[in-house]
């Protein structure tokens, strides 16, 4: 069946030892006391949870799921899956608690590197090289993804700082990847989309339906919002300047409407060979467009629903001054008990200068 998470029901929560070979369930565990789930795009393994129970884990992985009653029909959704890593213990006189810190599949990339002078060389298929890594280097399945980017030059690790993961990431980003995970701890590779590109996957209204709880807050900063881009590129031979202004008077950020600079600058970018001027210039020009973007995040609650990471929801809560805002989630925390409240942030953008407007 399929959940209507608008509706009441019985909700109860199972965790179970994943075994690291098949990738299936294991063991159940039946000493847990609380759980607490963490995701965010902003931290380099996407995600983490703290798991209090009584009994003591070794390094394991853990799956979570909220088990959900209704109409008499029973499904078990999976909440995420991860790492066991950090236990500490507490003793009240009673009863021993054991907090276990646990991280996404990702950690296994974190904490191995590439060979000294490891490289892949020009010609390779980026996404075709990133999964053959991946898969021999974590447990976790991982999703392969077809795309036809080749490495322009060859692409070399850094010996003192490079693990798995930031090399593979730095990868996967010259084909405009991400890495990303589901709930069942397979590791997939999300393109880069515009938030306008996306299609809503939940609308939060303030309806008597509604699963969002009213207090809702907003951030929203200009600072470091360039409105010039200065891009230098150099090699044994050329050394040329790209020099873009925004100067628009009807752009709240211009030099103009500011009556300043605020230079962003940038040498050689990666995905540049030798460029013309007239390509460096065009760069330049995209790159400021890029960056003239005010963001607005939203912070709220709500009963959980199914959204998760780099999901894009629609926003209609009137009372709040939102009406059909596009957001995107970035980060959430999920409290594993009755109601699963799930603490949320979404942002959502206004382009203040377009070169073309």
């Amino acid at each position: 069946m399929a959940v209507d998470w608008t509706r009441s029901m019985l909700q109860t929560f199972e965790f179970y030892i994943v075994d690291p070979n098949t990738w299936r369930n294991k063991q159940r565990i039946n000493t847990v006391i609380s759980c607490s789930i963490t995701r965010d795009l902003s931290s380099e393994l996407l995600g983490s949870a703290t798991i209090e129970c009584e009994e003591t884990l070794d390094e394991c992985y853990v799956r979570i799921y909220m088990v959900c009653v209704q109409d008499g029909v029973k499904e078990s959704v999976p909440l995420g899956t991860y790492l066991v890593q950090t236990p500490s213990t507490d003793y009240d006189g009673r009863m021993q608690k054991n907090s276990l810190e646990a991280y996404s599949p990702l950690l296994e990339l974190k904490d191995s590197r590439p060979t000294y002078g490891y490289a892949i060389m020009k010609g390779a298929n980026v996404m075709e090289m990133a999964y053959d890594l991946a898969r021999e280097n974590l447990r976790a399945p991982v999703v392969r993804t077809t795309d036809d980017t080749l490495l322009t030059s060859n692409f070399l690790s850094d010996f003192d700082n490079d693990n798995w993961l930031s090399f593979l990431t730095d990868l996967i980003a010259v084909a405009k990847y991400k890495f990303a995970e589901d709930e069942m701890g397979r590791i997939m590779f999300a393109p880069e989309q515009k938030l306008a590109a996306l299609r809503p996957k939940w609308t939060f209204n303030d309806d008597n339906s509604s699963i969002i709880l009213p207090d809702i807050s907003f951030e929203r900063d200009l600072y470091g919002v360039p409105n010039v881009v200065e891009v230098l590129y150099s090699d044994d031979v050329n050394f040329k300047i790209a020099r873009e202004v925004n100067d628009d008077p009807n752009s709240p950020i211009s030099t103009v409407s500011r009556g300043r600079e605020i230079v962003y600058r940038q040498s050689n970018p990666s995905n540049l060979v030798n460029p013309t001027q007239e390509v460096l210039n065009q760069y330049a020009q995209e790159l400021l467009e890029s960056m003239s973007v005010f963001e607005y995040s939203v912070s709220y609650k709500h009963g959980y629903c199914g959204v998760g990471l780099g999901d894009c929801v629609l926003l209609n809560y009137e009372r709040a001054g939102l009406k059909n805002v596009k957001a995107k989630i970035v980060s959430q925390t999920i409290d594993c008990k009755t109601g699963c409240t799930v603490s949320e942030k979404a942002v959502y953008t206004k382009q203040l200068w377009e070169v073309n407007a």
